[in-house]
């Protein structure tokens, strides 16, 4: 059976950093794409950062670049999402999700996380 779990939300002020993870049971990391999504309830799931599974490239959202980093483990079939700088207006529910190649479009991937919530708030 296949599944992406995440973890690591929670609540952080303003300028912090939480590092998100998410990990696959059911099939190996090495020959997908993994990508992470947010959403905000009422809004349309948003790219965020994604990796390809052949060289690593990394693509990020305007919004987060410089400040998230994606990276992944292929020998514990997780990927990360390192963020720093936080602001309020990331908070949101973030998904992380597979594909066969890297894209930022969210109906070209696979199978998705429940989600794991983060909030930027003073």
């Amino acid at each position: 059976q296949v599944q992406l779990v995440e973890s690591g939300g929670g609540l952080v002020q303003p300028g912090g950093s939480l590092r998100l993870s998410c990990t696959a049971s059911g099939f190996t990391l090495d020959y997908y794409a993994m990508g992470w999504f947010r959403q905000v309830a009422g809004k349309e799931r948003e790219f965020v950062a994604a990796i390809a599974w052949s060289d690593s490239r990394t693509y990020y959202a305007d919004s987060v670049k410089g400040r998230f980093t994606i990276s992944k483990d292929n020998d514990h079939d997780t990927v990360y999402l390192q963020m720093n700088g936080l602001k309020p207006a990331d908070t949101a529910v973030y998904y992380c999700a597979s594909t066969t190649v890297a894209t930022t479009r969210y109906n070209e991937y696979d199978y998705w996380g429940q989600g794991t919530q983060v909030t930027v708030s003073s």
